[in-house]
Parts: C-alpha cells; sequence; structure tokens
C-alpha cells in the first residue's frame, strides 16, 4: 500500500509539473502575440496611412534609408563609452564599498562624501563639469574622456551599494572560519568574501550597464562626441527631419538594451546554477 501511495504522489507531482509547463508555455505566448501585436500597431502610427479625416505620422523613408548608416555608425562610440565607463566604475563601487564597510574612519568619511557629493548632484551637471569647468582651471579634456569620466563616478557611486550588499550577502560563519584557519582580513576578503559576492554583484551591476547604454547620450551635450544622439541630431537639424532622425536613433538604444538584456538573463541563469 505504502508504495503504491507513493507511485500515485510521484504521478500527481508530475502532472502538477506538467500542468504548470504548459500554463508558463502558454503565456509565454499569449506575450509573444501581444508584442507583435503592439510592434505593428507602432508601425501603423507611423505609416503615412489616411483614411478621410483619419491620418497616421507621414515619415520620410528616402531620408531613413540615406542617413541610417551613418548614424548607426555611432554605435561602437557609444558602446566604447559605456564598457570603459562600467569597468571604471565597478573598481569605484568596490573600493566605495569597502570605504564604507571600514572602521576606519578617514576611510569611510573619503567613501560616504564620494557617494553623497556624486548622488547629491545630476549627471548632466557632471559631464558638464568635467568638460566645461576645467579649461577655467587650465584642464582640458576632450568630450570622450569628460564623459567617461563622468560616468564612472557617477554609476560607481550608485554601485557601491551593490557592491556594499554583495559584500554583506556572505555569511558572517565563512569570515569567522577563515580567520581561525590564520587567514588575515585581506586574505579573507580576496580569498572568501569577494568571489562569493560576485555572484550577487553581476545581475545587478549588469541593470546598471543596459541603463548606462542610455545615460551615455548625455555625453553627446559637449558636442565632440560622435555617438548615436549626436549623429541623429546633426543630420536631424540638417535636413529638418529631427523626427526620422530620432526614430531611428531611439531603435538603436532599444536594439542594445534588448540585446544586452537577453545576455544579462543568461547570466544570470548560469550564476544561478550555483545556488541549486
Amino acid at each position: 500500500m505504502q508504495v503504491t501511495s507513493a507511485r500515485d504522489g510521484a504521478s500527481l507531482t508530475q502532472l502538477v509539473m506538467k500542468q504548470q509547463e504548459r500554463e508558463h508555455r502558454n503565456f509565454q505566448i499569449k506575450v509573444v502575440i501581444s508584442w507583435i501585436a503592439l510592434f505593428a500597431l507602432l508601425l501603423f502610427l507611423f505609416s503615412g496611412f489616411r483614411l478621410g479625416d483619419l491620418k497616421t505620422i507621414q515619415l520620410d523613408g528616402s531620408f531613413m534609408s540615406e542617413w541610417a548608416p551613418f548614424i548607426a555608425e555611432g554605435v561602437v562610440v557609444t558602446l566604447e563609452i559605456c564598457f570603459i565607463s562600467i569597468f571604471f566604475a565597478s573598481i569605484l563601487a568596490l573600493l566605495a564599498a569597502l570605504g564604507r564597510l571600514s572602521h576606519v574612519a578617514p576611510l569611510y568619511a573619503l567613501a560616504t562624501f564620494y557617494v553623497s557629493l556624486i548622488r547629491g548632484t545630476p549627471l548632466l551637471l557632471q559631464i558638464f563639469f568635467w568638460f566645461l569647468a576645467l579649461p577655467q582651471l587650465g584642464i582640458v579634456l576632450p568630450g570622450m574622456v569628460a564623459g567617461v569620466i563622468a560616468l564612472s563616478l557617477n554609476y560607481g557611486a550608485y554601485m557601491s551599494e551593490i557592491f556594499r550588499a554583495g559584500i554583506q550577502g556572505v555569511s558572517k560563519g565563512q569570515r569567522e572560519a577563515a580567520l581561525a584557519l590564520g587567514m588575515t582580513q585581506g586574505q579573507t576578503m580576496r580569498r572568501i568574501v569577494l568571489p562569493q559576492a560576485f555572484r550577487f554583484v553581476v545581475p545587478p551591476v549588469g541593470n546598471e550597464f543596459i541603463a548606462m547604454l542610455k545615460d551615455s547620450s548625455l555625453v553627446s551635450a559637449t558636442g565632440f562626441v560622435q555617438d548615436i544622439l549626436w549623429r541623429a541630431q546633426k543630420v536631424g537639424r540638417a535636413n529638418f527631419h529631427t523626427l526620422e532622425a530620432l526614430l531611428i536613433a531611439a531603435a538603436w538604444y532599444w536594439a542594445l538594451t534588448l540585446i544586452f538584456s537577453a545576455i544579462q538573463s543568461r547570466l544570470e541563469k548560469r550564476l544561478s546554477r550555483g545556488d541549486r
């Protein structure tokens, strides 16, 4: 009887799991269909269709096909800015997180002052500071360098909380065990804490990188960085087709966001295997 009950229980569990998988698959299909419908509606709104008094937005297709490659060349510049900035921002975030966890008063004060100052001022102001204010002191930075510095400092301040939470997410027991084995505080941090904190940190850092893809467009305000938005504004104003040019730029930012969101999702699934 017990064997029969166990088999019935296992069969029931399998049926429930199959039902849940079926429902999840049906839900995903409905989401895809809804996305297609919304995208079709978006295309219709910019199709130039006319029916009596009803008319949609008319775009200049010849302009878009002619200048789309020129705007697309800014993708390389945008990605270059983001990859360099996220690298330095991660280093600054780690240092700021360690400073905020430090019991050394000057280090803690320096880290908290940096985070407070950067988070308390707009990113655009910070870009203008590095590009427009420093020449008054005799320091002239190229627009690209000023943008990377501003983005690195800004995102480093915001990401410091992510790194601090990741470090604190490692159990205290493991630190105590490492110290009991004779490791120093530095060795414990390098060999035990940071490698494990990395798994907690990577997914939210991926979110920050995706946000940076869009915030990097602010660097175009310097007028000397030929990223996606700068190129779109240039050809749009020169040809009086700002709408079409900005739509091309928006499509590229959206595409980059979708691509890196998919990459991040796969990375999260891979890192989550260690929790099973």
